[in-house]
């Protein structure tokens, strides 16, 4: 079983909403620290309760975890680029660096596959860009998948456009938003434009994203300006022509991203990676929960069948009912060792009698009617003897499940009841199975088990 104490550690740091946890500080008892993540990174990542065949399941997510603790270790800010077709992502991209890194295309997206490079002039601070394909390239399903899959791992998105947001870029826009990491939104290609036109259209962008952008986060670049025709009268009074390419814009972006690396990057790397081990945990946990159902499944019905046929068989009257007591205590022990939560045989029995007392508070008739057939299972004989014996196996079949199922929850909530009471507890058992299919499987596989010994 996973350590329950690393368990509940990571969900508690990490099942909060991580708008609440970037938007307003966390109390510093709350707001684990990237040596505390880091920690519970190696933690989660060499557990020995962790069954092989769910870290063999999860694989790539357990790889994304030590890829997240390797970049913790390093100190590093992993920034994502996002933007339609020919906006300039990766033009932004390589002013950023200093040097190309990324593909660009004139006319066309060239970026088909998330590329990371290290900022140079960052590398104190471990900035790192991936450059994503152009949003236009993919359908809706595909590019909200793609925001999730990259946003995931990374700390912050750098969103680009080059004008007024269409409907794809706003929509984008707001996926990535839900992914709970900070944005900018970089109005590129704003060499184009006259200083009025550029402060309108920064103000009316600032409008349109108030909801998922910070005002400061609305920055103006011009990452690959378009040349300018000059054209010069020389001595001889002849005109001459030439093209001259204004120097590239992008130190406010710079800034603004070395500013928040400086004040806020190793906490939101951390916040990040124990976000993202945060769900692994509750994916861990639902996969154990369910292999422990799959087993505690198959676990009571093999002691249903061997309880409804050992009655079934036992000649004399009420011994048997005796025998079905220790076989139900006995699955009990079982069952407490599949929820690691082992207990002994005193501690089992003592569990099997309080389910008992419920089950006979709310089902004495039925269980009145499974004494009268022990009785009469003596005195019977021939084919009457067959039928009874079968009737009563049912019924023992039946109680079976309603113990074992009952204990699972007494177990599944860590040896508790909870708040209701066994009582409670037992009744939503019992009113969550369907008595009837359960004993018309039970007479069907018992007489089959009798008529095979018969013959």
């Amino acid at each position: 079983m996973p350590n329950d104490k690393l368990w509940q550690r990571l969900k508690g740091w990490f099942s909060r909403d991580p708008a609440d946890t970037i938007a307003t500080p966390a109390p510093r008892e709350r707001r684990p620290g990237p040596g505390q993540v880091a920690e519970s990174l190696r933690s989660l990542l060499h557990d020995p309760g962790i069954p092989d065949s769910i870290r063999r399941e999860l694989a790539v997510d357990f790889e994304r975890i030590q890829q997240m603790l390797d970049k913790l270790e390093r100190g590093e800010l992993h920034v994502a680029v996002f933007g339609r077709v020919s906006t300039g992502k990766s033009a932004l991209g390589n002013a950023l660096l200093g040097r190309d890194a990324f593909s660009v295309g004139v006319l066309h997206g060239t970026t088909t596959t998330a590329e990371h490079a290290t900022l140079n002039e960052a590398r104190h601070d471990g900035l790192v860009l991936i450059d994503t394909p152009g949003i236009n390239e993919l359908d809706g399903e595909a590019r909200e998948r793609l925001a999730f899959e990259v946003a995931e791992v990374s700390d912050l998105v750098v969103f680009v456009c080059d004008g007024d947001l269409t409907r794809d870029e706003l929509e984008a826009l707001q996926t990535l938003a839900a992914t709970q990491r900070p944005l900018l939104l970089a109005l590129n290609k704003s060499d184009r434009y006259g200083t009025d036109e550029r402060d309108s259209l920064l103000a009316h962008l600032r409008l349109r994203v108030a909801r998922s952008v910070h005002a400061e986060n609305v920055i103006a670049v011009a990452a690959y300006p378009a040349k300018r025709q000059l054209v010069e009268v020389g001595e001889d009074g002849q005109e001459r022509v030439h093209w001259q390419a204004p120097a590239i814009d992008v130190a406010a972006l710079r800034e603004r991203l070395l500013a928040i690396a400086a004040q806020e990057g190793k906490t939101l790397s951390a916040i990040n990676a124990g976000l993202y081990a945060g769900r692994l945990t509750d994916q861990v946990s639902t996969r154990i929960a369910e292999t422990r159902r799959v087993l505690a499944t198959r676990l009571i019905r093999h002691y249903c069948m061997a309880k409804g046929v050992a009655v079934a068989l036992n000649p004399i009257p009420v011994a048997d009912l005796l025998a079905a007591a220790g076989l139900d205590a006995a699955m009990v022990v079982q069952l407490s060792r599949v929820y690691g939560l082992p207990l002994t045989r005193t501690e089992s029995g003592r569990l099997v009698a309080v389910i008992s007392a419920q089950l006979a508070a709310l089902m004495g008739a039925i269980w009145g009617v499974q004494l009268v057939a022990s009785a009469l299972k003596g005195l019977s004989a021939g084919l009457s003897v067959v039928v009874t014996a079968a009737a009563q196996g049912a019924l023992g079949w039946y109680a079976t499940v309603l113990i074992g199922r009952a204990a699972e929850r007494y177990l599944i909530a860590g040896k508790s009841w909870g708040e209701a009471g066994a009582k409670r507890a037992v009744a939503d058992i019992v009113a969550s199975l369907d008595r009837d299919s359960i004993l018309r499987e039970a007479r069907e596989e018992i007489l089959k088990r009798l008529r095979a010994r018969s013959t």
